[in-house]
């Protein structure tokens, strides 16, 4: 009930504030599991995508953001489930087993799912190497994964912001990749890193970003 209310006031009323330039929507089917796959400039991507998707787009948020306390934290709980985020605790080191199988649960509930196969933002603006983990949830769901382009999300609220400001974003989905089939007989391993690679070579199409060529880190917090 929290999703339908907020879904039903936040999307419109940030199309109507930042205007964004959106390209190949149709290309999201309307129903059943699909991996939505895209580059990753900014916190707020996670919010940008699910206001433009007609249907839920369920992402993984930082468990922080679920557990404050008072008015703030309860409100800051609210924003992140009404949005359809789902906790994960990053510094876990079974983290990452845990969220797959997440996904997976989202998938097989025939729900799409959103994933930065780059693992964290980029903070120099090229796409870095994607990471398996898109690939395994694809072929181990059999559903297809569709490619996003983000432009412009990173000046929306730069680091060390505290106000979101206005900014030109364009979000552009390309066809969906699907996986059917397509790997049978392939060696796993090999199958996830050609998929994987193939999912990063759309993303890079559509966002226009320089290729890093190496994986991303994710910085070490003080």
């Amino acid at each position: 009930m929290l999703y339908s209310v907020l879904h039903s006031v936040v999307p419109p009323l940030a199309r109507a504030v930042w205007r964004p330039t959106i390209e190949g929507l149709h290309h999201v089917p309307p129903t059943g599991p699909v991996i939505v796959a895209s580059n990753h400039l900014s916190f707020v991507d996670s919010v940008v995508i699910p206001c433009v998707v007609p249907r839920k787009v369920v992402f993984l948020a930082k468990s922080d953001y679920f557990t404050g306390t008072g008015l703030k934290g309860a409100a800051q709980r609210a924003w992140f489930e009404g949005l359809g985020m789902l906790p994960v605790d990053r510094d876990d080191s079974r983290a990452a087993l845990a969220s797959l199988d997440t996904a997976l649960e989202v998938l097989g509930r025939g729900e799409a799912f959103g994933i930065y196969p780059e693992g964290t933002r980029s903070r120099d603006g090229r796409l870095y190497r994607g990471r398996t983990g898109v690939a395994h949830l694809a072929l181990t769901a059999g559903c297809p994964v569709v490619p996003v382009g983000l432009q412009g999300t990173e000046d929306i609220q730069p680091v060390g912001s505290s106000r979101p400001r206005l900014a030109e974003v364009s979000v552009r989905f390309g066809e969906p990749i699907r996986v059917a089939g397509e790997y049978d007989g392939v060696p796993s391993g090999r199958a996830r890193r050609e998929l994987t690679d193939r999912i990063m070579a759309a993303i890079a199409e559509l966002s226009g970003q320089e290729l890093a060529g190496v994986y991303n880190e994710r910085p070490a917090e003080a």
